[in-house]
């Protein structure tokens, strides 16, 4: 068997000849485009997932070659992608808000990747204006606010308190086609990528997103308990890496 020191040194030969050396193993970890999420992931067509946080997986792998992300060209509901992260069906999700559950269930790497906005999202005709959640509570029992269910708002609404919130709808889209059709009087909703996504559902001219941010929140990384911590640490590193560059503020800016 040959010495550490002999095999260092036909290493450096082969360097200097400019023979090939083998490259570090690739270490794969499974992800999924989570539905609902937009502008994290957005469908373009058959077959095909843009947004955020495909543009953030590729740049990770750039920044180290050693890692690759598979499967984010499909598609899986938010709350089944929650729940196989923490049953350890595949590896990672992709800016993910932290509570004290999932704190529990996943672990949350720093930095934050962004931050979120919540805004309200009203029909065009409204004349409703809204500075705190006092002018909400001031509109009375009509002033219901959708929200997703599933998602952390209704659990944010319920903290404010005195608001009268609808959290039956499964998706975005969906409370976007309820707002428009009257049943309710504001969409809880978060930036960046709300108007791209009020442009793509259709309803550009039929609701306006109110000025006030009403609450902001950060994402994360969130990796399965199950991956060794030294992958995490090398993905970590990458996005530290990412943010110092002023990457991870340039791919938000583009879906902002």
């Amino acid at each position: 068997m040959l010495s550490r020191a002999l095999c260092c040194g036909l290493t450096l030969l082969c360097a200097l000849l400019g023979a090939p050396v083998a490259a570090a193993p690739v270490t794969v970890l499974k992800v999924v485009a989570q539905e609902g999420t937009e502008p994290k992931f957005i469908p373009a067509g058959i077959g095909r997932v843009v947004g955020l946080c495909v543009d953030l997986f590729r740049a990770i792998e750039r920044t180290d070659p050693s890692l690759q992300f598979v499967g984010d060209q499909q598609w899986l509901p938010l709350l089944r992608a929650h729940s196989e992260l923490a049953s350890h069906q595949h590896d990672a999700l992709c800016a993910v808000q932290k509570t004290d559950e999932r704190a529990r269930q996943y672990v949350f790497l720093e930095p934050p990747l962004f931050q979120l906005r919540y805004q309200l999202i009203a029909r065009a005709d409204d004349s409703a204006v809204i500075s705190n959640w006092d002018d909400v509570r001031a509109l009375g029992q009509q002033a219901v606010i959708l929200t997703n269910r599933g998602y952390t708002t209704p659990e944010m609404l319920a903290r404010v308190g005195g608001l009268h919130i609808d959290p039956s709808a499964t998706s975005p889209v969906i409370n976007l086609q309820k707002l428009a059709a009257g049943r309710g009087r504001f969409f809880l909703h978060r930036a960046p990528g709300m108007q791209g996504f009020i442009d793509r559902a259709g309803l550009t001219h039929k609701v306006k997103i109110l000025p006030t941010v009403m609450a902001t929140t950060n994402v994360y990384m969130a990796m399965g308990t199950h991956v060794d911590a030294a992958v995490r640490l090398r993905v970590q590193r990458a996005i530290e890496q990412l943010e110092k560059s002023g990457e991870l503020a340039r791919l938000l800016k583009r879906w902002d």
